[in-house]
């Protein structure tokens, strides 16, 4: 069997043979047809995340798309020493969402951990009301660019995207942003965002943290939320007393790994509900198992598009 191994940490995984998994009690074995790669599976394999990382070598891949042996077609959660970068791998099937006809299998797999972050952050830790202010933080990348459309899905009144992309806030504006943000030209980001969202923000989707959560903390509205992701620009920031206090505002730590099962598969239906219908997009690219270390690099690099392994 085709897959994708991790001998040393650090390194990038690369082509290899392996014998076909065995199926333990409560496991099925699935049949791979697209598998994303996320910035958590770089993480796991840098050694850096939490201690979790399986013994080496390995095979990567946290989710993936496939067909079950009774011939369902799902999205999948993989175990952590055998992942989704494969041709089959062994998942529980009571964690796997069955997928709707017409959703393309690489979409399907790009909706999940991006999807399920962006979704519920706003749905389950926000609680976002229809017609309230919503400002995105990195939304060049493929969580933000989902959060952008959700916000539009829930019915926020004003949604800000917020990048240093210039490219991704034009995107983000394509998507339905009603005002973009440039972080890295604009001197008083706190007062551009203020603007950009016609008063005080009342949710910001945060998988920045650093100096853009301050300021997206000194332009909340009263009652605001600001939900933390990530960390992308720094894992440290320094609020001021008065922009928490001041505008009472609430900061809710969000992680898919906290998120009751239940959640989360009702969540991933509303998200593959959405992209069938055609109102919801995701732009990404596609890799042969055989091109991962082409993919890991890319992504190593900071892609702003979805990745996706097609063993």
């Amino acid at each position: 069997m085709r897959v994708a191994l991790l001998q040393a940490l650090g390194e990038a995984p690369r082509p290899a043979e392996l014998p076909e998994p065995q199926a333990a009690e409560g496991l099925s074995i699935v049949e791979v047809r697209a598998a994303a790669l996320n910035p958590i599976d770089l993480r796991i394999a840098s050694g850096g995340w939490y201690g979790k990382t399986p013994p080496t070598p390995y095979v990567p891949g946290s989710e993936g798309v496939g067909v079950l042996p009774d011939g369902r077609r799902v999205r999948f959660a993989a175990p952590g020493n055998q992942g989704a970068f494969a041709e089959r791998c062994a998942i529980d099937p009571d964690l796997a969402v069955e997928l709707p006809d017409g959703l393309d299998d690489a979409l399907a797999a790009c909706l999940g951990i991006a999807g399920l972050a962006a979704w519920l952050s706003l749905q389950w830790r926000a609680r976002v009301q229809p017609g309230e202010s919503v400002l995105v933080l990195g939304a060049s990348g493929p969580v933000g660019l989902i959060a952008v459309q959700a916000a539009k899905l829930m019915g926020a009144g004003r949604v800000v995207a917020a990048a240093r992309s210039a490219n991704g806030l034009e995107l983000a504006a394509s998507l339905g942003a009603d005002a973009t943000v440039d972080i890295a030209g604009t001197e008083d980001l706190a007062g551009a965002f203020r603007e950009a969202a016609g008063g005080g923000v009342d949710v910001t989707i945060d998988p920045l943290w650093g100096a853009p959560a301050a300021a997206a903390a000194a332009a909340a509205s009263k009652g605001g939320r600001l939900v933390q992701l990530g960390e992308s620009a720094g894992s440290e920031a320094t609020l001021t007393s008065a922009s928490v206090r001041g505008n009472m505002l609430s900061i809710l730590g969000y992680s898919n790994f906290d998120v009751p099962q239940e959640e989360l598969a009702d969540a991933y239906r509303q998200l593959a509900a959405h992209a069938v219908a055609g109102r919801l997009k995701v732009e990404y690219d596609s890799y042969p198992l055989e091109r991962v270390e082409e993919a890991w690099e890319r992504q190593r690099q900071g892609a702003h598009r979805k990745l996706v392994l097609t063993p």
